[in-house]
């Protein structure tokens, strides 16, 4: 299985974000990806390439393109205003409050385009995003050209970003991206595979009114479990979506045994679908020893996740997500990929 990374991801690193009431350095940080590309090359899972040069005419036609035309601006606005550090939102159009206004200050634009205070800004966060972008356009072409399988070693992650809105550490949702593209280029029906212990609630919002793109999501219950205000399994879709959104979220201390009926059921469904591709969104943060998570999956369980994936036989594009228990991301990460090759 050949791999896509770009080390310009690293330059989205030494970022702050907003914790039960503190900054605190970020959890989504750069030795994530570099954990995760070691293993790929301890475990000679592959190649890996570098990404090939892509516009964002794919981005744009899955994200509003005023949104994705703000994010290379957000940190040269940030240091025109005379600040530093990371860029960060403090106000948010809510209920009663008027939200079809941008109004032309760089803080009010951050909340404008966000959900939560958990996508910030450094000086190399743009080039980063871009950079993830490309990984996972990449990635979708060689399986677009017949490769059975790929990794798309995307940082930053992508699953929470919407059509319009960033936050929970991503930008640009680039497994929504790729689904799209591989619409646009032929695919009559795309799945996304969601099992990351956060629900992907920005790719549910994305084709919640579509039957094209099933989105199937195992995550923590949003009664207790971030990002809270979307997951909940009565969100099955509408209109021509209806029936094509699953959710499973489960409990804190949910076991493997648990976890992996979801995902046979969530294979099953997807069987059922017939999809001509899969997009995973590779998240690790179901691990046990997660500190922002609450599963308990061992390193012992993630390459029979990928064994179960394989069994769908379809070409498959795995796209990384979260986990932020940064020693045992690459095991983890990477026992599902060779999981998926049955190594």
């Amino acid at each position: 299985m050949k791999t896509i990374y770009s080390p310009l991801h690293a330059g989205h690193g030494g970022t702050m974000e907003l914790v039960a009431g503190a900054l605190v350095p970020g959890f989504e940080k750069p030795s994530r990806a570099e954990y995760i590309r070691q293993r790929v090359e301890d475990v000679k899972l592959g190649p890996i390439l570098g990404p090939e040069a892509h516009d964002l005419a794919a981005a744009k036609r899955i994200h509003r393109a005023d949104y994705i035309d703000f994010l290379p601006t957000v940190y040269p606005a940030w240091e025109a205003s005379g600040r530093s550090g990371s860029a960060l939102p403090f106000t948010w159009p809510t209920r009663g409050l008027r939200g079809d206004v941008v109004p032309e200050t760089i803080e009010a634009k951050l909340g404008y385009y966000s959900f939560d205070a958990g996508a910030p800004f450094v000086k190399g966060t743009w080039e980063a995003i871009k950079s993830s972008h490309e990984v996972a356009m990449t990635a979708a072409r060689l399986v677009k050209d017949g490769e059975p399988a790929a990794f798309a070693l995307c940082r930053p992650p992508g699953h929470h970003a919407g059509d319009a809105f960033m936050g929970g550490y991503c930008y640009i949702n680039n497994a929504a991206v790729v689904a799209q593209w591989f619409r646009d280029q032929g695919a009559a029906r795309v799945s996304i595979l969601d099992v990351d212990y956060h629900h992907g609630n920005g790719t549910q919002q994305m084709f919640y009114s579509r039957g094209d793109v099933q989105v199937l999501n195992l995550h923590g219950d949003p009664m207790n479990e971030y990002p809270f205000f979307l997951g909940h399994a009565d969100e099955k879709g509408e209109g021509e979506g209806e029936g094509f959104n699953l959710n499973y979220p489960m409990p804190a201390g949910t076991s493997f045994e648990v976890w992996s009926d979801a995902l046979d059921n969530a294979c099953r469904k997807l069987a059922d679908f017939a999809p001509d591709v899969v997009v995973v969104s590779l998240g690790v943060d179901t691990f046990e020893k997660d500190p922002i998570s609450q599963f308990k999956l061992k390193s012992s369980d993630y390459p029979l996740i990928g064994r179960r994936i394989a069994k769908l036989g379809l070409p498959t594009l795995f796209v990384m997500e979260g986990g932020y228990a940064v020693e045992e991301i690459g095991i983890n990460a990477v026992g599902v990929l060779t999981g998926f090759e049955d190594k």
